[in-house]
């Protein structure tokens, strides 16, 4: 008997520990190499766990454990032996001529019996993701075999929409539950609390008239996705003008170290987006070199790799700059919360019809309030607000997003 001990890699500086959020095998399994036997939850990413080898596993950690970087959490028994695949058996039989009224009978038929699962019955990680997100089996159609619900399955229906099952009124009944938080979920409440009790944030408003990157996207957008393959949103817009303004206000695009100031010579934008594990930051490096095209691009790769559990501390680690947008879930006004060790964050929030004055008169525009949360620290109001002002600026303005900060008009004459 050969036995491979499998030890928890470590998912990224300054991880000690992760969780096991989830077997994707059971026990006595036969696993291949490099399949996914577990997901592995660490303070900033859920990760898959492959196995090492071929063989039949036995664990040594339960899902909920909390385990150390290189602890052994399953065995692999590598000598053991693929299972072979049944086949059907036709088994001969010798009867007597029939009878000339009697029809000729279909020669019987016997299968090895196989372990199967109904249809219809979820993974243990699709079972999980199904359960944090309230849905039912009968709203997902089963890829796997037998018809069973994988998590990309689940995955896939969660990114194109559900109708959600219809909720229960209240039983009167005065039960309680108890969930277990996540290690992700709980990592996130604690910096949460730690940024609320350590910086000095305020947050300053401004409203976009949206009307003039509407018109332009709605102008070019088929022509952008036939050239790019990608779609263009709106995001982009709002990384180019926000790089466009951290040039000019670094204070923004700062970090406190200690006594000193940080200060950057590049915009790496975290992008905030929803996860079926929860909100998730990757990163756009570099953001301040891209064209709209490669920020859409890159945007959409880490949001796929995000909603699939496969982004990687690496990528969400490192940024000098937030994005959230809660207008994509009906949010008006927030006042969103720094991601440290960063200085500030920008909130994007819902399009609304309102009546505003142009030129004396009265109009109805597509408006969008911002909110720009900062550390009052190491930035000052003045800074804060003419941050907002220059990137309300460039948005009303998109021209000046090809041109930099500077209006056309004032390159041609030199100005």
């Amino acid at each position: 008997m050969s036995l491979l001990e499998m030890k928890v890699p470590s998912p990224g500086e300054s991880i000690s520990e992760v969780e096991i959020a989830a077997w994707l095998v059971s026990e006595g399994d036969y696993v291949e190499k490099d399949q996914a036997i577990a997901e592995v939850d660490s303070d900033k990413a859920t990760l898959e766990l492959p196995a090492e080898e071929s063989g039949t596993i036995q664990f040594k950690a339960e899902e909920g454990d909390v385990v150390e970087v290189g602890q052994v959490v399953c065995i692999i028994d590598t000598s053991a032996k693929a299972p072979e695949k049944s086949e059907p058996v036709i088994v001969k039989e010798e009867k007597p001529a029939p009878k000339p009224e009697e029809k000729q009978q279909a020669p019987k038929v016997a299968t090895t019996e196989k372990k199967s699962y109904a249809e219809g019955t979820p993974s243990p990680a699709a079972a999980k993701i199904m359960s944090e997100n309230n849905v039912g089996s009968g709203q997902i159609s089963g890829t796997g075999k037998d018809g069973r619900i994988l998590k990309s399955d689940v995955l896939e229906a969660l990114s194109k929409g559900l109708e959600m099952p219809i909720q229960k009124g209240w039983s009167n009944s005065r039960e309680t539950s108890r969930e277990r938080m996540s290690m992700l979920r709980r990592k996130i409440a604690e910096r949460l609390v730690s940024v609320k009790n350590e910086t000095a944030m305020l947050t300053t408003f401004n409203e976009i008239d949206m009307k003039p990157i509407m018109d332009l996207r709605k102008k070019y957008k088929e022509a952008f996705a036939k050239k790019h393959e990608v779609n263009l949103g709106f995001m982009s817009f709002f990384t180019k003008a926000v790089t466009e303004a951290l040039q000019l206000f670094p204070a923004v695009n700062a970090q406190i170290d200690g006594n000193e100031v940080l200060l950057h010579d590049y915009a790496d934008i975290g992008i905030a987006v929803s996860s079926p594990k929860g909100l998730m930051v990757p990163v756009v490096r570099n953001a301040e070199s891209m064209s709209l095209a490669e920020i859409e691009s890159e945007i959409k790769r880490l949001a796929i790799k995000a909603r699939d559990g496969k982004i990687t501390p690496d990528e969400m680690t490192g940024g000098t700059f937030t994005i959230t947008n809660g207008g994509v879930f009906g949010s008006m006004l927030s006042t969103p919360i720094i991601n440290p060790p960063q200085s500030a964050i920008l909130g994007m929030h819902n399009i609304v019809e309102r009546p505003v004055a142009i030129d004396g008169k009265v109009e109805i525009r597509p408006i969008m309030y911002l909110a720009l949360s900062y550390d009052h620290r190491i930035i000052d109001g003045k800074e804060s607000v003419s941050f907002l002002v220059k990137v309300k600026e460039m948005l009303e303005n998109p021209d000046k997003m090809i041109f930099g900060s500077k209006d056309p008009k004032e390159i041609l004459l030199g100005l």
